[in-house]
C-alpha cells in the first residue's frame, strides 16, 4: 500500500467503516483469523450501529456536490456525515455561530436539512423506530404482545 499523504484530514465513519471491512472485520465471525486487534473490533460494531453501515462513496458524493452552496467547514460536513441530523435542531449545535451565519437565511437551511434526510441514509436505529411507528403492538388475551397495522385498528 502506498500512502499518498500522511495525515491528509479527517475520516468520516463511513471510511473508517470501510477501511475496517476491507481488513477482513466483517467477514470473520469468530474474530480470530484477520488480523485486526480487538479495539478495532469495537470500533467496528459500533459503526455498524451509525448511519455510516448504510452509507456509500456515491451518496456521500452526492451530498458534497448539495454542500457547496451552503457555506459550511470541512468540519461541519463531517460532522452532519456522520451525526444525519434529522431536524434544524439538530443541525443548530453542529454549526458554529448559526446565528450569524445563516439566521436570515432559515428558510435555506430548512431545505438542507431536507435534503440531508432525503440523500444520508438513516442508521439502523433509526429505520427500526420509523419501522415502529407503522405498526401498533396490542396485547392479545395470554399477554403476548401481537403488531397490527394502524388501518385494521379502526376497523375493529
Amino acid at each position: 500500500m502506498k500512502i499518498l499523504e500522511a495525515n491528509a484530514g479527517a475520516l468520516t465513519n463511513f471510511e473508517v467503516l470501510d477501511f475496517l471491512r476491507s481488513r477482513g472485520a466483517g467477514r470473520d465471525p469468530t474474530r480470530v483469523i484477520v488480523p485486526i486487534a480487538p479495539s478495532e473490533f469495537k470500533v467496528y460494531d459500533y459503526l455498524e450501529q451509525t448511519a455510516a453501515c448504510n452509507q456509500t462513496r456515491q451518496v456521500i458524493g452526492e451530498f458534497l456536490g448539495k454542500c457547496e452552496s451552503i457555506k459550511l467547514t470541512k468540519a461541519e460536513i463531517l460532522n452532519i456525515i456522520n451525526i444525519r441530523p434529522s431536524s434544524l435542531v439538530e443541525l443548530y449545535p453542529i454549526i458554529e455561530e448559526y446565528d450569524t451565519r445563516f439566521g436570515e437565511a432559515a428558510e435555506t437551511m430548512e431545505e438542507f436539512v431536507e435534503t440531508v434526510v432525503q440523500l444520508l441514509p438513516p442508521s439502523p436505529n433509526q429505520m427500526q423506530s420509523e419501522e415502529g411507528t407503522a405498526t401498533d403492538e396490542k396485547e392479545a388475551p395470554d399477554g403476548e404482545k401481537m403488531e397490527t397495522a394502524p388501518e385494521l385498528d379502526s376497523k375493529v
